[in-house]
């Protein structure tokens, strides 16, 4: 729908993602720590000690989104123009940006509940609500953006509207399922200290992770702006449609993480080591069947998102590309969460850094330089994800971090 708006609005709402990464590193500090944590009680049976641990990490969020929400707003145009975005898309993500930053503090509760009761084991509460909650996105985009139903034509603004509000019902929902007495988590008003520095020791190296691989990605897509916005739309759409691939992968690395927690929780070594293969084992073969989709039908899957000819050039060989690269982003997905779920933090840090830093973004900035097509941008970031995948699968098979001190 935004890109029925224009491909500048396209562009911006896409280059707001790569943001939220930035974000996300806020949000890690407290949820991979806490997904480790939680999943290993549940293992042990002592759900009120998870779920006091969910209540002091709701505090800890709320509190921390509001530094966020703050810098977000005032900062939102600085962050477009230090891109290098042409002015309209400065314009068009600072107005979609500042209303997004302001609900920050659903997205932050949102994504600590989701992420718990998935390490927890209820997935299919997540399932339904977000099912939900993406059809009210979906209706309230249509609405807002398009002017329909009485209502003012907002565009892109509408959109982050719809967002929030989406996110909104997400938390209402999440709450009322933690009151029902038969739920995998409920929320326990006690705050332990020692908990909370637990998790601190696991998520400081994941955000820190999080942080540095973010600021890789926005030199990134830096490098692929440089190109021009059509490129930049391109490389957006290609990504978005993408996601279809990644949400089966996801899906499992989160079973992964879940089940390799608990499974180290019952101090059974040998099961978690097998949690993540079989979660592996599945997630190659969802994502290497829609990686075929992506190859054999490009033009028609990016038709959906935008007729600018030039962006449908690039985001079908953006397409193309990363079908190819599926399994070995299976690979780096499952492994990297089970790592998670044992608490592993610095070893992902390490990789995923030095990964994203030499293989990709220097490589992309020397062939950028040297003049290579948007094409060979490409091709560097799906070698970098298939050398990852290969590193990750080496470092599981050790079992090394199977030992790992919550």
């Amino acid at each position: 729908m935004v890109g029925m708006i224009s491909i500048y609005a396209l562009a911006a709402v896409g280059m707001s993602m790569q943001f939220m990464m930035i974000i996300n590193l806020f949000i890690t500090l407290y949820v991979v720590g806490g997904n480790a944590l939680i999943s290993r009680f549940i293992g042990q049976g002592r759900k009120k000690r998870a779920s006091s641990l969910l209540f002091s990490l709701g505090i800890f969020a709320i509190f921390l989104s509001f530094f966020v929400s703050f810098s977000g707003y005032f900062w939102s145009e600085s962050i477009y123009a230090l891109m290098g975005a042409e002015p309209e898309v400065v314009l068009q993500g600072s107005l979609y940006f500042k209303i997004i930053t302001m609900g920050i503090v659903v997205i932050f509760v949102d994504a600590l509940l989701y992420n718990a009761l998935s390490s927890a084991g209820d997935t299919k509460s997540s399932l339904y609500i977000k099912l939900f909650s993406a059809g009210i996105n979906a209706f309230l985009n249509y609405i807002f953006i398009f002017g329909n139903f009485g209502f003012e034509a907002m565009g892109i603004e509408g959109a982050a509207y719809a967002t929030i509000i989406a996110y909104s019902f997400n938390i209402i929902a999440y709450l009322f399922l933690l009151k029902l007495p038969d739920s995998k988590l409920n929320l326990i008003p006690i705050i332990r200290i020692k908990d909370l520095q637990r998790v601190w020791n696991i998520g400081w190296s994941a955000s820190l992770e999080r942080g540095i691989s973010s600021f890789s990605f926005i030199l990134f897509i830096a490098i692929i702006t440089a190109y021009g916005t059509a490129e930049l739309a391109g490389y957006q759409v290609g990504l978005r449609i993408e996601g279809i691939a990644f949400m089966p992968g996801f899906g499992f690395a989160i079973a992964s993480m879940a089940l390799v927690g608990q499974s180290l929780g019952e101090k059974n070594k040998q099961k978690a080591f097998d949690m993540g293969i079989i979660s592996g084992r599945i997630a190659y073969i969802f994502m290497g069947s829609v990686g075929l989709i992506l190859i054999v039908f490009p033009e028609f899957l990016v038709s959906f998102f935008t007729q600018d000819k030039l962006t449908v050039i690039v985001a079908s060989k953006y397409l193309i590309l990363v079908g190819l690269a599926q399994i070995p982003l299976a690979i780096y997905f499952i492994y990297s969460a089970s790592l998670r779920g044992a608490g592993a933090t610095k070893i992902t840090l390490k990789v995923n850094v030095l990964s994203l830093l030499f293989l990709r973004v220097i490589p992309s900035y020397i062939a950028y330089k040297m003049g290579f097509g948007i094409v060979v941008i490409f091709i560097i970031m799906n070698i970098e994800t298939l050398l990852k995948g290969i590193i990750y699968w080496y470092i599981y098979q050790k079992r090394e971090w199977l030992d790992t001190k919550v």
